[in-house]
């Protein structure tokens, strides 16, 4: 099968939904709480239905954060489907430090084949698919993709393949700034046992695998519940980094 279109009509989702963030980022924006006890803004919303209604048109069902998700009897049978976290890093969101980012997955038989992540705060785009490799791509202040049929090829050209660097000599942690833990801090405890030093990283959403797969740090450290549309397009994207 061949993905580049997809990538092409996920790329274009995420940085449409990136948009759409920013400008209720810019603004006070309301906080709710969902029936888990997350936090949800309007940044949350908008950002989901702007993906659903593109990725809509390649014909796969979409599964989203924020959407009514299919019952399991049916979607159990879905060959293809898409992953959407339209926001991941809601409570990064909410602090307004930047470390927030559109998920965007595409599964095969259960197996993510396709990520796309996008940090619209820092402008940097991660995206990779099956036998093709993982890239990144950071754009410039005034670096705004344009409308045409060939920005997606220039991009492609332009972006680095992943990994960018070698790991760090230090063994290096990145950790959620968010979900600290006492199973991460006796983790870290092991590992200094068996490195001497180590240094930890800590910062927001998906945007951690990313830098693992850049190779800015050897791992990401997480305990606790964790989603699917919160890993798919990493894993991805960090599968094809190698």
């Amino acid at each position: 099968m061949d993905y580049k279109p997809l990538l092409e009509l996920a790329v274009k989702a995420a940085m449409k939904a990136g948009e759409d963030i920013l400008k209720i980022y810019a603004t006070e924006f309301y906080i709710e709480t969902k029936a888990d006890n997350t936090p949800v803004t309007l940044a949350d919303k908008a950002a989901s239905k702007r993906i659903v209604e593109m990725l809509s048109v390649s014909g796969y069902p979409v599964i989203s954060e924020e959407e009514m998700i299919n019952s399991y009897e049916e979607r159990k049978n879905w060959e293809y489907l898409w992953l959407v976290d339209p926001l991941d890093g809601t409570k990064e969101f909410i602090k307004r430090n930047g470390e927030f980012a559109v998920n965007i997955a595409l599964i095969k038989q259960n197996q993510p084949v396709l990520g796309v992540i996008y940090g619209p705060a820092i402008r940097e785009l991660y995206f990779g698919y099956k036998d093709f490799g993982s890239y990144k791509y950071s754009f410039g202040e005034k670096d705004t993709p344009p409308e045409t049929a060939n920005w997606f090829s220039d991009l492609t050209t332009r972006a680095g393949k992943l990994p960018l660097q070698r790991s760090p000599k230090n063994y290096t942690v990145v950790a959620s700034r968010s979900h600290l833990s006492r199973e991460i801090n006796s983790h870290l405890a092991r590992l200094k046992n068996l490195y001497g030093s180590v240094d930890v990283i800590y910062t927001g959403s998906s945007l951690k695998q990313c830098w693992v797969a850049e190779g800015i740090a050897h791992e990401y450290t997480r305990y606790g519940t964790t989603m699917e549309w919160d890993t798919a397009a990493g894993q991805c994207i960090l599968e094809e980094a190698g």
